[in-house]
């Protein structure tokens, strides 16, 4: 069975670093990555619960307002403990519940969030959300490649 990857950077992409998730997303598509999909979408719909279930991984990427620091922050999610009502956005959590409810399982799924300080109207990353962007990136490599030789080590030992 062939493991799969879903990036998923969500944000805004005209509201400047709001849009740092989808600057992400696409970067990584770009890489052409066997086995990794990788979505920008504005916001999280129920419509991506789909693909979800047939994924082992999401990440999920994201801009933040810093709270302690500048750093980026890799978090595991686990589903919500109750499906979100919303029909038209959704938080990663919450997307895993109505994945888990609708297909009866969901993906192990981290959360990457990189700080911004300009959410103006704009199309262009602040210095910070860049500086983010780049750390953001390695971050996501760091799992890709711990993954894949987990995935490696198992398929090794069956």
């Amino acid at each position: 069975m062939k493991k799969t990857v879903m990036v998923i950077g969500y944000g805004n992409d005209l509201r400047s670093d709001d849009g740092v998730g989808q600057s992400i997303a696409n970067e990584i598509a770009s890489w052409h990555l066997s086995s990794v999909q990788s979505l920008a979408v504005h916001q999280l719909t129920p419509d991506l619960a789909a693909a979800l279930a047939n994924t082992d991984l999401a990440i999920f990427v994201d801009a933040c307002l810093p709270v302690d620091g500048y750093d980026v922050q890799i978090q595991a999610l686990l589903p919500d403990c109750d499906v979100d009502g919303s029909v038209h956005t959704s938080n990663p959590r919450s997307l895993l519940a109505l994945t888990q409810a609708l297909y009866g399982n969901c993906p192990t799924a981290w959360l990457v969030t990189i700080p911004g300080i300009n959410f103006e109207v704009g199309d262009r990353l602040s210095r910070i959300a860049e500086m983010g962007k780049a750390v953001a990136l390695v971050k996501i490599i760091q799992i890709l490649d711990k993954v894949r030789n987990c995935w490696v080590d198992i398929r090794a030992s069956a």
